[in-house]
């Protein structure tokens, strides 16, 4: 049974998840006319802007917290995206218990001194784990507001010393068709592919997290390690990583290289720039209450709302261009 038909939602109430089944159906046929597309996606990426002055601790961690109304438990792990495990919001809490997540091997290279496959446990060795209580909006139209727990992405990266020529940092999706079932339909060129510009990954809002809720991450969610990039749309936030690599270029990401005039590399949340085929403006924050799964709609906010943190980070980029 999906979550839907136990929850006894109005089709009226999800208009949402009607866009991501849309989403999905047309992935594989749909050629967007010329003027759906946004523009510059053929165009060299701008550099990133100059080193500006850091963030202080203090103004880093205004954005690890928020007093906003925590999603619930049940429903931050029975409403989910994670297409290895099926489509449907409620499959991966159900199929997902296939996912074997111990012993775990994360494998490093690229450029970088230091390369290696390490052990989840040797991977995060002697870093004290952060609770962070972060806004997460999918660029479907939904949100949830989550207590993640995870040690900063940064932390670990310096581990490996990259080098020079290391400008972006690209993470891969385990791919086991034994353990995920879904990779067994092509939705999606598996393994699923992730990647952040080096100064985004190094930034202190960029969680690897390993656990929500005070508990380790479940299986649906990521397990046993997922990024967390709280300004950006939650695709971005890859899951259940078996590779980081540093790289030169800009790597490939999945939902970019199927559809890049509809998902954009940077994929920041911006309620000024509209996805070819549903507003942005607005959200349903996920706040279930009884049989109720939605909230009413809240105004979406540019960078989800840590524009102060990481507006920086995009200084003189057209946001419109570089979606």
């Amino acid at each position: 049974m999906s979550l839907r038909s136990a929850l006894n939602i109005p089709a009226s109430q999800i208009t949402d998840e009607t866009v991501y089944r849309e989403r999905r159906r047309l992935l594989g046929a749909l050629t967007l006319s010329p003027a759906l597309a946004l523009s510059g996606c053929a165009e060299a990426e701008p550099p990133p802007p100059p080193a500006g002055r850091p963030l202080s601790p203090e103004q880093a961690r205004a954005g690890f917290r928020t007093d906003e109304p925590l999603t619930r438990f049940e429903d931050v792990t029975t409403y989910n995206n994670f297409y290895e495990f099926g489509t449907d919001k409620s499959d991966p809490s159900s199929a997902a218990k296939t996912l074997r997540t111990r012993p775990w091997t994360v494998a490093v290279g690229g450029a970088c001194a230091k390369p290696g496959r390490f052990g989840l446990e040797e991977l995060i060795k002697g870093l004290a784990p952060q609770e962070r209580v972060y806004r997460l909006r999918c660029v479907e139209g939904w949100s949830m507001v989550i207590p993640w727990l995870g040690v900063p992405l940064a932390d670990v990266l310096k581990r490996f010393e990259p080098t020079s020529k290391a400008k972006y940092v690209a993470f891969t999706t385990l791919a086991d068709r034994k353990q995920m079932p879904g990779i067994a339909y092509p939705s999606i060129d598996w393994p699923y592919r992730e990647g952040l510009r080096i100064d985004e990954a190094m930034h202190p809002l960029t969680l690897l997290a390993t656990g929500l809720y005070g508990k380790p991450l479940p299986q649906q969610n990521g397990a046993p390690l997922r990024l967390v990039v709280p300004w950006k749309y939650g695709f971005k936030s890859i899951k259940s990583i078996v590779a980081i690599t540093f790289v030169e270029h800009r790597p490939m990401t999945s939902w970019n290289d199927l559809q890049p005039s509809e998902y954009g590399f940077f994929s920041n949340v911006n309620p000024n720039v509209d996805h070819p085929r549903w507003s942005q403006k607005t959200e349903r924050r996920i706040a279930g209450t009884g049989s109720k799964l939605f909230a009413e709609r809240i105004p979406t906010r540019l960078f989800n709302g840590y524009g102060e943190q990481v507006a920086g980070l995009y200084a003189g980029m057209n946001l419109r261009t570089w979606f």
